[in-house]
């Protein structure tokens, strides 16, 4: 039997950031899937997990910074793949990494990464995932151990990989990402990743030569500590998913906790920040 799905269409103005602030309030609210338009997003949430009241705990819904309108009706079950289809294209990073999915064509760059197009946040379009990606091709990975934590599709783990990188963990606390992350090691061929489903509570004594975490500012802060006592000496770590005015904060925590900032890349307002330790 086929399951019910409610599609909310949103009409954002302007787009950016308040499609990135929408999508994940919806996220905590059961909101399952998601695909980008020129104008906004479409959001699906299934029936069994819907009521009328449903957005009255929205929050951005009430700002007056954004105009927000929407509309919503009653679906079959969406063929996700097919919707990602017609609007996923492939994406470059400086000439020398290419993102695709399995339907594109394979490129001539150094780094080729398949990525499965599932509802995962981590194609590599949006702005932070591709400062990251920029970041891993300044750094020497070979032999490193990792860490990405908040991986998404896994595509920052599988690139590290790709790189020379030795062992590596992906955790995301969404079961979805875990999923779509262990699809796509097994696409690209990384059998040094081990992906697993949680927080940063996973960490345990574990230490690595990179963490890398393009998660939101609230949890970095949360986490930071977590992060810096499993960094080795002298390792790397990246940080992304947060906008340049959170830079101040972000910094201060780190530095309080001896570690030093190294390099920063700001694409469209948000900021991704590299730190080394002592």
């Amino acid at each position: 039997m086929s399951l019910v799905y409610i599609e909310y269409n949103f009409t954002v103005t302007p787009k950016d950031p308040a499609t990135e602030i929408l999508i994940a309030e919806l996220g905590f609210l059961g909101f399952e899937s998601f695909v980008e338009t020129d104008y906004g997003v479409l959001a699906y949430i299934q029936k069994e997990e819907w009521n009328d009241k449903l957005l009255a705990n929205v929050g951005i819904l009430g700002s007056e910074e954004f105009d927000i309108s929407f509309e919503f009706k009653e679906i079959e079950q969406t063929n996700w793949n097919a919707e990602w289809e017609k609007n996923f294209n492939p994406i470059q990073v400086l000439d020398k990494v290419y993102v695709r999915a399995p339907f594109h064509e394979k490129s001539d760059l150094d780094y080729d990464i398949v990525i499965e197009p599932k509802m995962s946040f981590g194609t590599g379009h949006h702005e932070t995932t591709h400062m990251m990606i920029q970041h891993l091709l300044d750094l020497d990975l070979e032999g490193k151990t990792v860490l990405d934590m908040g991986c998404g599709t896994g595509i920052l783990a599988i690139f590290a990989a790709m790189k020379g990188a030795h062992l590596l963990d992906a955790i995301d606390i969404d079961e979805w990402c875990y999923e779509n992350t262990l699809e796509n090691v097994q696409k690209n061929n990384c059998d040094n990743i081990t992906a697993y489903q949680g927080d940063a509570s996973l960490l345990g004594d574990k230490s690595y030569d990179v963490i890398i975490a393009n998660i939101n500012r609230n949890i970095l802060l949360q986490d930071l500590d977590k992060y810096s006592s499993c960094l080795n000496e002298k390792g790397t770590l990246l940080l992304s998913g947060f906008y340049t005015e959170d830079r101040k904060i972000i910094e201060e925590k780190c530095i309080g906790l001896q570690l030093e900032p190294v390099n920063f890349y700001v694409k469209n307002n948000w900021l991704s920040l590299r730190f080394r330790s002592h």
